[in-house]
């Protein structure tokens, strides 16, 4: 089972929009010198949704390469189209993914037995393990844990990443949840308390800029050190805030380029960091020592 730490990475782009491989490259190799515990290529925070089939494989398939063997690596595949989730599934497996993430199916809004369906489909099509990914803020889909708990039975389906923020729900799946099924955090601002209630690591946005910070606190949260998990959170907090003051990734990509380690592209219908946040922003990383002073 992957815990821990695990970075839901940008992916970086040049100011002309086009995929800036060599800072792929750096932030990487920033993880993987951080103790990050697993890298999620192509979700959410990597800007899924504004790559083309090609680019979307193109990321997947140089991660693996670049990080295979060292850490592990999540591709995330999911669609609204049943067929062709199935299709990017397929091709991580081929490309040596250790797992898939594959997020509910946006816009269409399917019934929780359709959801159930669609999961059941690809993980009995392609045989590579499966995390389910719930979060109704962005795509007005909610997946109820009765239907998470029945998927888990699912085999290749191993865990959920739970980004409601709901603690409550989260606990309620830890407590129905079969032995070996995962139970992941995909909302920083909650994550360290569900790994202390018995969760196994976090699908951050935050990694990303607080990258060892992170890689401590869920560590420590796994090995039940609550005080020490909890202080490194709140160090952890104003990022967790401010990281989402626009639509992610709009935030955490204008962040790593004020560190100097990406350019400042993004693609539309996202657009860089408001005026207004950047000297917030700015701020906020030169008092962690993250950009000068």
């Amino acid at each position: 089972m992957i815990q821990g730490s695990m970075v839901a990475l940008v992916t970086p782009m040049k100011t002309d929009e086009s995929i800036d491989w060599e800072a792929l490259d750096r932030l990487l190799h920033r993880h993987l010198d951080e103790g990050t515990d697993a890298i999620i290529a192509v979700g959410t925070t990597g800007e899924s949704a504004t790559l083309d089939f090609d680019e979307h494989e193109a990321v997947i398939r140089h991660v693996v390469q670049v990080a295979k063997g060292r850490i592990p690596v999540i591709a995330g595949t999911g669609a609204n189209n049943t067929r062709e989730a199935l299709h990017l599934t397929e091709r991580a497996k081929a490309f040596g993914a250790d797992a898939c993430l594959l997020v509910t199916p946006y816009y269409n809004k399917p019934t929780q037995e359709g959801l159930y369906r669609h999961y059941r489909k690809i993980a009995e099509s392609v045989a590579i393990p499966q995390i389910l990914y719930n979060v109704p803020g962005r795509t007005a889909v909610d997946m109820s844990n009765e239907t998470a708990l029945r998927l888990a039975e699912v085999p290749n389906i191993v865990g959920i990443k739970d980004a409601t923020g709901n603690l409550d729900r989260g606990r309620a799946l830890i407590a129905g949840a079969p032995e070996g099924f995962a139970i992941y955090s995909g909302d920083d601002a909650t994550a360290i308390e569900l790994i202390l209630a018995g969760g196994h690591g976090n699908i951050s946005v935050t990694a990303n800029v607080t990258t060892a910070w992170m890689a401590q606190a869920c560590d420590k949260a796994l090995a039940g050190d609550a005080e020490g998990a909890r202080a490194l959170q709140r160090q952890m907090m104003p990022f967790h805030q401010l990281l989402f003051c626009e639509s992610n990734p709009i935030p955490v990509k204008w962040a790593l380029h004020e560190m100097g380690l990406i350019d400042a592209g993004i693609r539309l219908p996202l657009t860089p960091l408001a005026e207004k946040y950047r000297a917030e922003l700015k701020d906020l990383l030169a008092k962690n020592g993250l950009v000068p002073a």
